[in-house]
């Protein structure tokens, strides 16, 4: 198996020494993404979305592409925003109304105080589109 690291993409910001995507055999890992724009945790949420949208397109992908998302909030009282406007989000990204699994973390903290919300994914491309 060869692994393909893409070290920089465009538009994302990284809080260490590690690749944002990794690609290997057409299964596409996608690092932990936040919206760095604000403190809100809706506005939190879809930034980290469209920045795992940014690492899907360099990939060569789409969230139509998207196995499974991993989740991570801080703290129960983040919950209700995640979900509302994950909710909003999924409706324009997943407009068929079927979503990948998701699974939801809650911990004490993430890389930088302000963030409460960090979402990586795991995508994979399709053989026939090779």
């Amino acid at each position: 198996m060869v692994v393909k690291y893409l070290p920089e993409v465009d538009g994302l910001s990284k809080f260490g020494d590690y690749s944002p995507v990794a690609i290997a055999d057409g299964v596409v890992a996608i690092a932990g993404q936040f919206g760095l724009d604000t403190t809100d945790p809706a506005s939190q949420v879809r930034g980290a979305f469209a920045n795992v949208g940014k690492a899907l397109e360099a990939a060569g992908l789409g969230f139509d592409d998207v196995i499974k998302f991993n989740t991570y909030v801080v703290g129960r009282e983040t919950i209700p925003h995640f979900m509302e406007t994950r909710k909003e989000v999924f409706a324009e990204i997943y407009p068929g109304g079927i979503y990948p699994p998701n699974t939801l973390l809650i911990v004490a903290g993430l890389v930088h105080e302000e963030f409460v919300v960090e979402i990586e994914a795991i995508a994979q491309k399709d053989p026939a589109a090779s």
